[in-house]
């Protein structure tokens, strides 16, 4: 039987992880040893930042809705506790969102928690 060598498969995954290093700053992009350890590198990032993102916009959220109930004489720990007794079961996103671009139906939001508490 013939020998098989290994040096098209070799050659097509290293391409691979070049063409991910693209635009990778200096021999990143150019030299397979450090594009495959940037590539690794970046790999990681990505995953932590696919969880940071939701940490970021949660708070984003939260802190968008403290600005608009303190406009009301709230904070917004009394504000979500009184939602919770009302019986609101509103995300902090579509609570943000309102804050932002339905100021009265806000403002009735937070009179209700305020009669709840």
């Amino acid at each position: 039987m013939a020998r098989i060598k290994g040096a098209m498969m070799t050659r097509k995954r290293r391409n691979k992880t070049l063409k991910m290093a693209k635009g990778y700053y200096g021999a990143k992009s150019k030299h397979f040893k450090m594009a495959k350890q940037q590539v690794m590198k970046s790999g990681n990032y990505a995953f932590v930042g696919r969880k940071q993102k939701k940490r970021d916009f949660r708070r984003l959220w939260i802190t968008r809705i403290s600005a608009a109930v303190k406009m009301h004489g709230m904070n917004y720990s009394t504000f979500m506790n009184g939602l919770k007794k009302a019986g609101i079961t509103l995300n902090r996103k579509m609570l943000s969102e309102m804050a932002i671009h339905d100021a009265a139906a806000f403002a009735s939001l937070v009179e209700v928690a305020k009669k709840a508490l």
